[in-house]
């Protein structure tokens, strides 16, 4: 048998050209600017993906740092507490409740400064939305559905409700 050595044939655009699957040769400048292409797609590709690690990272640096604010802000309350519990024998229960009154007070004005408010409910019809109700009573003097106790105050930021009050409504059906 007689082996032949087979070359393949030299394509139409010269030796350094591929065929397209049309059978058309694509030349090697069309190679490099797909080359090129493919390598800034893929360099977008992981600068964005950079920039999307970047932006996480910063957002949960700003929360921390909402965070760690906050905190501060109520570091003095914490310490004036600690303050009233380390009173000595010789002061009175009504000085301890001024003291302690206080202290209240200065939590509250915090949360005012982060826009946060005591819901004022009582006398108030109840609201579903804004209050919990716990009980009922009956009282003739006040109208139906109205709110007689807060049992546990509630919270809101605008018109959204950090915490529903607990409260005893009053029930003429009773």
């Amino acid at each position: 048998m007689n082996q032949k050595h087979q070359q393949s044939p030299v394509p139409p655009g010269g030796p350094n050209t591929e065929t397209s699957p049309s059978g058309d040769a694509v030349p090697d400048s069309l190679k490099e600017e797909l080359a090129e292409q493919k390598d800034r797609y893929l360099r977008l590709a992981a600068d964005f993906d950079n920039f999307r690690k970047r932006t996480a990272q910063e957002a949960e640096r700003r929360s921390l740092a909402k965070e760690d604010a906050l905190i501060n802000e109520i570091l003095p309350v914490i310490d004036n507490l600690e303050r009233a519990l380390a009173v000595g024998p010789d002061t009175s229960f009504v000085q301890l409740l001024e003291g302690v009154s206080m202290i209240l007070q200065q939590f509250r004005q915090l949360l005012y400064r982060h826009d946060i408010e005591v819901d004022v409910s009582l006398g108030k019809p109840f609201d579903p939305l804004r209050h919990e109700a716990i009980g009922s009573r009956n009282v003739a003097s006040q109208p139906d559905h109205a709110i007689l106790e807060i049992v546990q105050q509630g919270y809101h930021r605008g018109d959204g409700i950090l915490r529903a009050a607990k409260v005893i409504v009053n029930d003429h059906s009773q």
